[in-house]
């Protein structure tokens, strides 16, 4: 049978004193005797009392918790997004509570009125791949909760945004594939109704239109974004009469292990006959063989700035939250599948 918790009126009850009593006595209030005080508190001690900071710091106005809403909590990308944002928030004596959405707006909606009931001061999120609209995050800020969307974001929401700088990423990525002598780069896009793999895509097309080399639709896969997704588009794409000799995975790192494994499998050698380009800088992309090219997207960092740009925000209380977005800019991480120029 599990065991009640000990209130301030179990307390109170036991040495027949009112619970105001016991209340102040427990905020070191000097309007107890201390001999009282001290009984008291050794009374709490005995009967495990817990105090209920959530309780208080609801009637201060805030609950000092902060709740995040991630697509996949085990993609190194966004457990580093929530080390981050930790960090600082521990430092701030903040509590977090993480809901994950599985690419999925039904649950990233139930995620949403989850929190908004354990009234959080704010909810960051990153939406999920199959998000339609955002009347679920309007309701955010219609009960006074402040929003802050970082990496997958929407444009048209007027929040608080911390983004990374997906064009000229990929544009970097794409570059760096022709200059290695790569010429039929296979794109693997993500799902379209995603800023952040339009901008992608967008940065490949510019690449390949800096360099006069043709766009060949045929190389160009849809949804690619998981690494059996990344697969199946990999035997695809190498079982054409003239195969690329690149892929860029802009979805994942996942995506670009699929890639790997299906090319290795179908004798391809990489990099020579095939270069591949990733997505996140996962932890395994520097253990494969070969180590995978990748954007290293500061993930950790990025966690840091949102929490940051909350409290700064929050210093400003009594002023209206300008909207505002900070973009952090990535940076291309040069590895063996794609260093065929020595």
């Amino acid at each position: 049978m599990k065991k009640k918790r000990t209130t301030i009126y179990d307390i109170a009850e036991k040495l027949n004193i009112t619970a105001s009593s016991v209340s102040r006595a427990l905020n070191n209030s000097n309007y107890v005797n201390e001999n009282t005080k001290q009984l008291i508190l050794k009374t709490a001690a005995e009967l495990n009392y817990k105090r209920n900071t959530l309780a208080s710091n609801l009637r201060k106005g805030q609950s000092k918790t902060i709740g995040i809403i991630v697509p996949r909590i085990n993609q190194n990308f966004f457990s580093n997004v929530i080390a981050g944002i930790e960090d600082a928030t521990y430092e701030k004596g903040y509590n977090l509570i993480i809901c994950q959405s599985n690419e999925s707006q039904e649950k990233e909606i139930k995620c949403v009125n989850t929190l908004i009931n354990q009234q959080v001061d704010c909810i960051v999120i990153s939406i999920s791949a199959d998000s339609s609209d955002y009347k679920h995050l309007k309701n955010v800020l219609d009960h006074g909760i402040q929003l802050i969307q970082f990496d997958r974001v929407i444009d048209e929401l007027e929040t608080l945004k911390v983004i990374n700088d997906n064009e000229q990423a990929s544009f970097e990525a794409v570059s760096h594939l022709i200059e290695q002598g790569y010429k039929r780069i296979a794109l693997l896009k993500g799902p379209q109704n995603l800023d952040i793999f339009k901008q992608r895509k967008v940065g490949y097309l510019a690449a390949l239109n800096k360099y006069s080399l043709p766009v060949i639709d045929e190389l160009i896969i849809e949804n690619a974004w998981t690494k059996e997704l990344g697969a199946e588009a990999t035997r695809k794409l190498l079982s054409l009469p003239e195969p690329p000799d690149a892929i860029f995975a802009s979805t994942s790192d996942f995506s670009a292990l699929g890639v790997l494994e299906v090319a290795t499998a179908m004798g391809f050698k990489v990099p020579n006959q095939l270069g591949i380009l990733g997505y996140a800088n996962e932890a395994f992309t520097e253990l494969t063989s070969p180590s995978i090219t990748t954007i290293d997207q500061f993930s950790v960092y990025m966690g840091r700035t949102v929490a940051d740009l909350y409290f700064k925000e929050m210093e400003n209380k009594d002023t209206l939250v300008v909207p505002k977005t900070i973009s952090i800019k990535p940076k291309l991480i040069i590895r063996s599948s794609t260093s065929r120029k020595k």
